[in-house]
């Protein structure tokens, strides 16, 4: 069972602080964090005063209607004195969030932390509160974007999550249970997590760093100090933490808040084709030499796809020069790509290898509001 709410329980490898630092030792610190501790004294604490200003607890009050019919009878209510605030029921939630950008206010959280709120309040460390308002968000990435107005707020930088390997150390920093800031640490597990089906764009890292219920929204830093992901839920059969996190990776998120910023919203793209994993089977009747990539299934004619010169069969490798190891990646590419950009697909074609641009047009919306193929 995946819990929506960003949680997991400790379950470190009892790693030393001294490992962590030596690994910390190669990277170039953010400002802040000017001079790395002595390792004897087995500390990140520098790293923590540097990054922790910039991650916030989030607070919400949302109202909700009863679903009972009686209760949304006038004549009812009146029949039995019943006031008309019983029909309305108000409930508190909480979790976290990343200041990115100080000078225009913006904090980056979960869609679900805001979802249906019909007020958000902000704390900073320091303690100071701000009623945020809602940007925009992305149910179908997990993300939202507020706004606060204050000066003296401190972002935290953002990283390169593409940069990412199986083995780094990161820390996660929220507000779990409503305790206010906490700090954990551990490792990137695994990279490019799909299929798990908690949102519609899926590329999770997934990391052993000790979320709880309320880190949903908050930052998932790398030792240099860099945002590289949005804590956003865990894998549980139970509820409680069995030690396997996921966090949306910084340059999704990016992508998406760039796109809440300028419209409001995130709309999505596509090229017009149905794509499929390459298998070593597929790989072998297509002639591929290539050992990962996305296949085209089918191209609906007159579509950008179509428009380029694609056609059934070819292999998609890259685009814009990054590799492309499955059809949940390529559908997370052209889905995330501004409409009317292009882009430059690289495909195999019975062997041989070429480049082609296509033209990103505007999607069709499912009856869910999600958008279909790409």
């Amino acid at each position: 069972m995946i819990a929506h709410d960003g949680r997991k329980v400790l379950n470190l490898q009892r790693l030393t602080a001294a490992a962590i630092l030596a690994c910390a030792s190669t990277l170039a610190p953010v400002p802040g964090w000017a001079t790395l501790p002595d390792p004897q004294k087995a500390t990140v604490a520098p790293l923590v005063r540097a990054v922790t200003p910039g991650v916030v607890n989030i607070a919400t009050r949302v109202v909700e209607t009863v679903d009972n019919p009686l209760l949304q009878d006038p004549q009812f209510r009146q029949l039995f004195g019943i006031p008309d605030e019983a029909v309305r029921r108000e409930t508190h939630a909480a979790g976290s969030g990343v200041i990115v950008d100080a000078e225009r206010g913006y904090v980056l959280t979960n869609n679900h932390v805001i979802e249906k709120a019909a007020a958000i309040e902000v704390t900073t460390k320091d303690n100071r509160r701000f009623p945020a308002d809602l940007i925009g968000r992305d149910p179908d990435t997990d993300i939202a974007v507020l706004r606060i107005k204050s000066d003296h707020l401190t972002p935290v930088p953002l990283g390169d999550s593409d940069r990412l390997e199986v083995g780094d150390f990161v820390l996660a920093i929220g507000n779990p249970f409503g305790l206010g800031q906490t700090v954990t640490s551990g490792i990137v597990s695994a990279l490019g997590r799909t299929g798990l089906g908690i949102e519609g764009y899926e590329d999770f890292i997934q990391t052993d760093a000790s979320i709880n219920p309320g880190n949903s929204g908050g930052a998932l830093v790398t030792l240099d100090g860099r945002l590289i992901g949005i804590n956003t839920a865990i894998l549980s059969r139970t509820g409680g933490n069995v030690g396997i996190g996921f966090a949306v990776p910084i340059n999704m998120v990016r992508r998406v808040m760039d796109q809440i910023i300028a419209h409001g919203e995130v709309r999505r793209g596509r090229i017009g084709v149905a794509i499929q994993d390459l298998t070593p089977d597929l790989a072998e009747a297509l002639g591929s030499r290539s050992g990962q990539g996305a296949v085209i299934g089918s191209i609906e004619p007159g579509s950008p796809a179509a428009r380029a010169g694609l056609v059934k069969g070819d292999v998609v490798t890259a685009v814009d020069g990054i590799a492309i190891k499955s059809a949940v990646q390529l559908r997370n590419a052209i889905g995330l790509t501004p409409v009317g950009q292009e882009v430059e697909l690289t495909h195999e074609r019975k062997g041989s290898r070429a480049t082609t641009r296509v033209r990103i047009e505007p999607g069709e919306r499912t009856a869910a509001g999600r958008m279909g193929r790409p």
